[in-house]
């Protein structure tokens, strides 16, 4: 029997207060639809739909061709978000799980227990409640004597006593969807919104004497639904424990995980040790026998094994195994250290690649730079790359010495072997195995050939 997942994600989030589209604000480095979708993408038989109105466009270029879409012109309620998708599901679908995208923290677990309960319900649905005292704009789940669910009761329409009931409708449910396109079909428009609510398919099921199945939802984390900035801070706390338990349980020990930031796509190697107040973001992969911290931020980087990352600000960067940085460096775009390179304190590297052992210890600046393996880069080096107009290429081959404060005026080459005299400034290429010093700099000998 097949199933099919409905993320609804037409309406305009207005309590955000925000120009960007509620589903497209970031919840653990990620827009938040696709949180959702990636709950749904594991339950049902084909890929999930998702019905969009406000922001759709955008919508459907975030989540790409993991879903298909419906469109709500009018936003005229979750019930007439549903009908839209007759259309599309009602010649090939047995079971309806539905949803409203909004809520992140769902798990596929849950949503498989749903299709699970709803599977072994001789009636037309399962909805997913939770008991807690605050209502958080869910409604208010009615029962009958004998347990049965009657009605689902909005805050503002409820009286005191049904808003002092502790069971609510988190808005998530699975249907039987023979019976659903007909259900659907008897929704009338509300007196005060004139909208179509999903909620009054169960009046329909109960004045029908059908029986509705209520799951209920054990985490109360998986039913904080985004609908204001306040609420998406609650949710991203709730992600953040997720993800730093699941790393702990993988082997790899955070010391402080209330102070570690560890968005969604970010993967780490076994017996890696995270200091405190350490940022781990985008698709940042980190190896093995890593430590990294305290007070580092590392985004969208590539980490090799066994390497020491000390209060330092690394992007979109390359490191090698057995690298040292920081502490206070700075790693941009483009950095490339390969293998056992070390970076000390106060330094950055822009666009460069440092082959293995270079030794940078402090206070340089190194951009759009190829440096060959075991140069020592001394304190105060740096490269002189842009001219006004142009990004111009420094060349540093391998086994250089470049003397302390000294300055490299790029396009420039310095051949193997050589080395350059404190505060030197170069401004030419420098030939193999020669000593250069001064303003400018100028040739003074030939240096001897290592064995």
């Amino acid at each position: 029997m097949k199933t099919r997942v409905v993320l609804l994600a037409a309406g305009k989030g207005t309590r955000m207060r925000s120009r960007l589209p509620k589903l497209l604000h970031p919840l653990g480095g990620r827009p938040l639809i696709l949180h959702s979708l990636e709950a749904a993408e594991n339950v049902g038989n084909e890929l999930p739909l998702i019905v969009i109105g406000h922001g759709g466009r955008d919508i459907r270029e975030v989540t790409g061709d993991r879903a298909e879409f419906v469109e709500q012109a009018e936003q005229l309620g979750t019930g007439h978000a549903l009908q839209q998708t007759k259309s599309v599901l009602a010649k090939t679908a047995d079971f309806v799980l539905v949803a409203n995208a909004d809520l992140p923290l769902l798990t596929s677990q849950t949503f498989k227990k749903l299709l699970e309960t709803q599977k072994k319900n001789k009636g037309p649905f399962t909805m997913l409640t939770l008991k807690q005292e605050e209502a958080r704009g869910f409604g208010h789940i009615k029962r009958g004597k004998k347990g049965e669910v009657l009605a689902i009761i909005e805050e503002a329409e409820a009286t005191p006593d049904e808003l002092a009931i502790d069971e609510l409708n988190v808005g998530a449910y699975c249907f039987r969807a023979d019976w659903l396109w007909t259900a659907l079909a008897k929704l009338k428009p509300s007196a005060k919104k004139k909208e179509y609510y999903l909620t009054d398919l169960l009046e329909i099921a109960a004045k029908a004497g059908e029986r509705v199945e209520a799951l209920f939802l054990e985490d109360k984390d998986e039913a904080i639904g985004v609908n204001t900035r306040e609420h998406l801070a609650e949710a991203e706390a709730v992600l953040r424990r997720r993800i730093n338990r699941h790393w702990m349980q993988e082997g790899v020990t955070i010391l402080d995980p209330q102070s570690t930031y560890i968005e969604a796509e970010v993967t780490i190697g076994q017996d890696s040790f995270i200091w405190p107040n350490t940022m781990l973001l985008g698709e940042t992969k980190v190896g093995e026998d890593c430590v990294l911290g305290p007070n580092t931020m590392i985004r969208n980087t590539q980490i090799g094994n066994s390497c020491e990352i000390r209060a330092a600000v690394v992007e979109h960067a390359i490191i090698e195994d057995h690298v040292e940085i920081g502490p206070f460096a700075h790693l941009r775009k483009g950095a490339h250290l390969s293998e056992g390179v070390h970076m000390g304190n106060f330094g950055e590297v822009k666009n460069s690649r440092l082959g293995s052992g270079v030794k940078m210890g402090h206070f340089s600046y190194i951009g759009d730079a190829t440096i060959g393996p075991n140069v020592n880069i001394g304190a105060g080096t740096v490269t002189a790359n842009f001219d006004g107009k142009n990004k111009n290429e420094t060349i540093i081959e391998e086994d250089v010495f470049i003397g302390s404060d000294t300055m490299l005026v790029a396009p420039l080459k310095i051949g193997k072997g050589s080395r350059t005299g404190a505060g030197s400034v170069v401004t030419k290429d420098v030939p193999p195995n020669t000593l250069v010093v001064g303003v400018p700099a100028r040739a003074i000998r030939k240096l001897e050939k290592p064995d």
